[in-house]
């Protein structure tokens, strides 16, 4: 039986991020801002260990925040990954979680849908992101996901760039939650 603390896998996930999704260099994000590092989450998230981590963490950090929603889910592709760790250690658990995804486009085929997955109007949900910054991604996967009928309770992030995504979330009532933030990493938000 492990005796890990219950920090350990936050402090797992912090050293595989800064060493497998951590970049430095100049770079234009999605929301076309340039920064001076990039946090490529999908080096974390698809990798095994980091997929277990990163599913356990968003899982108990659910657990934790009151009654388990219905599913899970996000825009496609970045929280495509996230939601398949989160849904699967659910799996592990033997715990009923679902997961959606949210199209940039609805197919032009079959129900022509933005929203993919079991899940139903009224369904309580969580939209999970690899890396938040303004939270614009966020935010269209919320749009779309209301708009289907789905209740969003909150945003759950793997890292938070600390760039004005909580609090633009904030502006539409929906708390955002991260499992890091870039402070974990060392990087000062405020530095040039």
């Amino acid at each position: 039986m492990s005796t890990t603390s219950p920090a350990a896998p936050a402090a797992e996930l912090v050293d595989l991020i800064a060493t497998k999704a951590l970049k430095r260099g100049t770079f234009r994000l999605a929301s076309g801002r340039e920064a001076s590092f990039y946090l490529d989450a999908k080096q974390v998230v698809l990798d095994a260990r980091g997929s277990m981590l990163v599913g356990r963490a968003i899982l108990e950090r659910l657990k934790a925040l009151g009654p388990l929603p219905t599913a899970v889910g996000g825009m496609s592709i970045g929280a495509d990954p996230v939601t398949s760790a989160v849904v699967t250690m659910a799996g592990v658990e033997g715990l009923p979680l679902k997961g959606f995804l949210v199209r940039k486009e609805p197919k032009d085929h079959g129900t022509k849908r933005y929203v993919e997955g079991p899940v139903a109007p009224g369904d309580r949900v969580v939209i999970v992101e690899d890396v938040v910054t303004t939270a614009g991604s966020s935010l269209v996967a919320i749009e779309r996901a209301q708009e289907f009928g789905l209740v969003v309770e909150r945003v759950v992030v793997v890292i938070d760039r600390l760039a004005g995504g909580r609090e633009a979330l904030a502006a539409r009532g929906i708390p955002l939650e991260s499992l890091v933030t870039i402070r974990d990493l060392g990087i000062d938000p405020d530095a040039p």
